[in-house]
């Protein structure tokens, strides 16, 4: 019987296996885990019929400005009984009296204040909480001061998900389109992210929510312990929240184009940088399930372009990692078309590759200068 002689196999074959494993690995991660956004029939999802009154929080510090921009565009949404709770955490700006003003329009609109300590420095799950204790319906919406709807159905839309046992309802929060490559960039990250919670979710295997668009019912909250896992986490309270009290019988998704809510992107890279080292200080507090997935997803995308690079300098092995190059590409475009059209972001699908490419150069940035980030505050 003849066997094959391995002494004569290089380095370069070496290379080859490993990199048609790491693309396959990055393909079964596209199917799994942002096809089932793209494939996902919107008409099937449950819905609520009946319309149970909301409270919407907004915690805000400093952000006169958001509010008076954005504040009507929640204030006036299109839904028969609802609450808009706004917490004005040791804000020194103006910020009190915009609310204050729009509470002689608006009768729904309520202040929650609090007042600076010098002895008790807190973050924002502690203006959170104050908002929640402040609510009086059992729903309950979140979003930020820089935040807007995509329009006045947007509370119908995420509030429809509160439907038979659903208990959290997962939504899109988007950045505003601009010009810019760093806006595309901002946005790409931000759609990739979506993608893949929304896609778990879908599956019935949720880990994560952003606060810029997140329901979920009081009494779960109070089940929960609210914040007391990692109250000592300056950031978090969304994703850590949503990542301890979902699973697959309570969560929901509302992912139409009215359940959108959309917010400014950063315009420098620093500012950038600086809200995804809070972002990322999250991370490894998730369960152990839903780091796995995250770091099985990054690591068959660092595997697959380390190996790409050497690859196209053999000769023998240059004409399949260019086929395997193109075939990346050509299942980005099919997939995240899909999942674009879903999220009513059509710019972003054409270069998903360059995009993809360009966050696995800045993110171990991100998580190299997240070690020397000290973080003292909350800002949305």
């Amino acid at each position: 019987m003849y066997f094959p002689d391995f002494v004569d196999i290089g380095a370069d074959e070496y290379l080859l296996v490993a990199f048609i494993v790491s693309l396959v690995g990055i393909c079964i991660h596209y199917v799994i885990n942002v096809l089932p956004l793209g494939n996902l029939k919107t008409n099937l999802l449950e819905q609520a019929t009946t319309q149970e009154p909301v409270s919407i929080i907004i915690c805000a510090r400093n952000e006169d400005d958001n509010l008076t921009e954005f504040l009507p565009k929640i204030l006036t949404q299109n839904y028969p009984e609802f609450e808009v709770i706004v917490v004005d955490d040791c804000s020194y700006d103006n910020t009190e009296n915009v609310i204050d003003e729009f509470a002689k329009i608006f009768p729904n609109l309520k202040k929650a204040s609090i007042k600076e300590d010098d002895y008790y420095k807190h973050g924002k799950k502690y203006a959170m909480l104050i908002g929640i204790k402040a609510t009086k319906y059992n729903n309950l919406l979140l979003t930020d001061a820089d935040c807007f709807p995509a329009n006045d159905n947007w509370l119908q839309s995420m509030s429809a998900g509160f439907v038979n046992k659903k208990e959290i309802v997962l939504g899109y929060g988007a950045y505003k389109k601009e010009d810019g490559f760093l806006n595309k960039l901002i946005r790409f990250d931000t759609f990739l992210i979506a993608t893949n919670y929304l896609s778990a979710a879908i599956k019935g295997k949720p880990y994560m929510g952003v606060g810029r668009n997140l329901a979920y019912k009081k009494d779960l909250f109070y089940k929960e312990k609210g914040f007391a896992k990692h109250y000592h986490i300056t950031s978090g309270d969304d994703d850590l929240f949503v990542n301890q009290a979902c699973n697959a019988e309570n969560t929901n998704i509302s992912v139409s184009h009215d359940a959108i809510t959309y917010s400014l992107a950063k315009k420098t890279f620093s500012d950038w940088k600086r809200q995804k080292q809070r972002h990322l200080t999250t991370a490894p507090h998730y369960n152990s399930a839903s780091k796995t997935k995250i770091m099985l997803g990054y690591g068959f995308q660092y595997a697959f372009h380390i190996l790409l690079i050497p690859l196209l300098f053999f000769k023998t092995t240059l004409v399949v990692a260019a086929a395997g190059l193109i075939f990346k590409i050509c299942l980005q475009f099919v997939i995240f078309n899909k999942a674009a059209k879903k999220l009513n972001e059509m710019d972003l699908w054409k270069l998903a590759f360059v995009y993809e490419f360009i966050l696995l150069i800045v993110y171990p940035i991100f998580h190299i200068s997240k070690m020397f980030h000290k973080p003292n505050k909350w800002k949305s």
